[in-house]
């Protein structure tokens, strides 16, 4: 892999992440268009992740903070609760446990765990068939067009009044399953989920929010699980260099498109990058039958 071209997907990945286009369905046309082997692609892929997952934790660096401080101040009163139980079964008598959801970041945090569940589970059922539709430009095509689909209907929803306060946990599932649909390549992470959260009522920039938040446990949880795949004999023909220079790139372009979709959420602007992967995914289903 040239310099050129961890710069190139450094900057794909720092724009389609977080924009709603499909990262994974832009990679994957970017490869096969360009027959591009990046010799260590778990590595590589894994590092371009990373420097967007940065970029999250930058943006919305206060809630991350308190999610991290809230998560463990949850895991604490679950093992108080636990030991006051253990002590009521030995001692007897009435014991006072401790109220675990009692804040609103607390609350968040248990949201995020139980979106990360479905999303986790339909990854793992559907690895081999993500592997396979990520060969080929014909599932990301059609998977760009249904994003086109999920732009336009979020464009018509309203903003909602939902906060944390008011999400229940099945939106919290239903979320989640939306963000395990979106493993496959073409269909769009953020695109799909935000469109989830303005279907279930929630206020849209709360659904920004959600939408990315949510994201942090799912990309490192996927590319743990791809990492076990990982070669480490590969690293001696490795550009470590260039794959540093990507992730950097990928992290600061991230950071920019966060900002950038928080007022394109706020404004209904989404009919644009509609029309977008659509004619990307139109291109790609046509470039496929071309092709053979």
């Amino acid at each position: 892999m040239s310099l050129l071209q961890s710069i190139l997907m450094g900057i794909l990945q720092g724009l389609t992440e977080f924009l709603p286009v499909s990262s994974s369905g832009h990679l994957a046309l970017f490869k096969n268009i360009f027959n591009i082997n990046t010799e260590t692609g778990l590595l590589f892929d894994t590092m371009l992740h990373l420097g967007t997952l940065v970029a999250v934790c930058i943006v919305y660096w206060k809630d991350v903070k308190n999610l991290f401080t809230a998560a463990f101040q949850l895991l604490f009163d679950i093992i108080y609760n636990f030991r006051t139980w253990i002590g009521s079964r030995k001692n007897g008598g009435q014991v006072k446990y401790r109220r675990l959801i009692n804040s609103a970041y607390k609350k968040f945090v248990v949201l995020i765990l139980i979106t990360t569940i479905p999303t986790g589970i339909m990854g793992v059922a559907f690895s081999s068939l993500i592997e396979k539709a990520s060969q080929t430009l014909l599932v990301p095509g059609i998977f760009l067009v249904i994003t086109a689909i999920l732009l336009l209907i979020s464009d018509t929803r309203p903003s909602g009044h939902k906060k944390v306060k008011k999400t229940t946990y099945g939106n919290a599932v239903a979320i989640g399953v939306a963000q395990g649909f979106a493993t496959f390549p073409g269909l769009s992470r953020s695109g799909t989920t935000i469109t989830a959260c303005l279907m279930l009522g929630f206020d849209r920039a709360y659904a920004v929010k959600y939408s990315f938040l949510a994201s942090l446990p799912a990309i490192v949880g996927a590319n743990i699980l791809e990492l076990r795949h990982f070669d480490a004999s590969t690293l001696a023909n490795a550009h470590l260099a260039y794959y540093f220079i990507g992730m950097i790139i990928a992290g600061v372009v991230g950071y920019i498109c966060i900002k950038l979709m928080i007022r394109i959420v706020r404004s209904n602007k989404f009919q644009y990058f509609a029309y977008y992967c659509a004619a990307v995914g139109i291109i790609a289903i046509i470039a496929y039958f071309v092709k053979g």
